[in-house]
């Protein structure tokens, strides 16, 4: 079995809907010790891989972060075998409140580090974390007065976000864990509450400003994933408003009725994120329904054009196209329509 997906999307997309079994999306982390990661990671795709699991995992030396889905005729087969690593025993699962056609391929990757701190190994100990709160003693918490800092980048928080929350104006976890220190200063003995996705930016931020003196570090549990659910569950009163962005082929998952922003291309009241069509562009923005079908789900009337070449010609343009920077994916995560030339023009090639 070849240790990665040799298939291409249009023909994953075309079995994925042939299936007649239906599929749990879930996401799980660990921060934890692991030897011979490369080992693991071609033992963890040959066996999830026969499972016909699908998704997105990362893993390093420091633990294992996965966003996963698996078909539910193999998930006790799935959990059990998870579970036989001494490292993975009884791992928590936060399960999608959607579960639409999240992912098409099964990506194992072996990083650094399973979230990109920018900090030296051994800069602090990511293992003395912060209290964990449910979503009651969360909002509690809220009420009470404690300060709200958001771990995710801006075009997460600019679809969905909590009442009254620090939302940082950043585009990666880097970028943010140290501005978050400096935005918090002054607040070392006060409470502080922190919250992202599903719990693994919070668990390395909790453990770093607890290293730099603040007394009073608490994180939401499980994220926004697991707190839609027990406020569904329990009855609470949800006080995250708007959509979650989740890092797959959903992009978003409904959290409340509120809409929080505007279509980049009308500026009508929308928060549906889309990746241009133009795959050497896309570009990450806001689009309603409207838009989308007359820029054929393109930003700009360049990539509208570029997508409806032949597509040898449009293969021929990305065998050209220049290896990516990160101004180019700062570029690709704050869109500026009006003012801003395309990521791509076709004059570049």
């Amino acid at each position: 079995m070849p240790l990665y997906n040799k298939y291409s999307k249009e023909d994953c997309l075309k079995r994925l809907r042939a299936e007649t079994f239906e599929r749990k999306t879930v996401s799980f982390y660990r921060y934890v010790q692991l030897e011979d990661v490369n080992r693991l990671r071609d033992e963890l795709y040959r066996a999830w891989a026969a499972m016909g699991v699908l998704g997105r995992i990362y893993v390093a030396t420091e633990g294992i972060n996965a966003q996963i889905s698996v078909p539910m005729p193999q998930w006790d087969v799935f959990v059990k075998y998870l579970y036989s690593f001494k490292a993975f025993e009884q791992m928590p699962f936060k399960v999608a409140v959607e579960d639409d056609e999240s992912f098409w391929k099964l990506a194992i990757k072996v990083k650094k580090q399973i979230v990109a701190d920018g900090l030296p190994a051994g800069e602090y100990d990511i293992t003395n974390v912060g209290k964990h709160l449910d979503a009651e003693s969360f909002n509690e918490a809220m009420e009470e007065g404690a300060t709200v800092v958001d771990m995710r980048n801006q075009y997460e928080s600019r679809i969905g976000h909590f009442e009254g929350a620090i939302t940082p104006d950043v585009d990666t976890f880097k970028e943010e864990l140290v501005q978050v220190k400096e935005m918090l200063k002054g607040k070392e003995n006060e409470k502080v509450l922190l919250y992202c996705t599903g719990g693994v930016r919070c668990e390395k931020t909790s453990a770093y400003l607890k290293h730099h003196g603040f007394k009073d570090v608490n994180q939401l549990h499980g994220g926004i994933i697991q707190y839609a659910h027990e406020v569904k569950q329990k009855g609470l009163s949800s006080k995250y408003k708007g959509a979650n962005y989740v890092f797959d082929g959903r992009t978003a998952e409904r959290i409340t009725d509120d809409v929080l922003t505007h279509c980049d291309q009308c500026q009508d009241t929308c928060d549906q994120m889309v990746n241009c069509k133009n795959v050497m562009c896309n570009l990450l923005f806001v689009q309603c329904n409207g838009c989308g079908e007359k820029m054929s789900g393109c930003c700009s009337e360049n990539c509208k054009e570029i997508i409806a070449l032949p597509i040898d010609e449009q293969r021929q343009l990305r065998k050209r196209q220049k290896p990516a920077t990160f101004e180019v994916y700062r570029k690709r995560v704050r869109p500026n329509l009006k003012d801003a030339k395309p990521v791509y023009e076709m004059n570049q090639f």
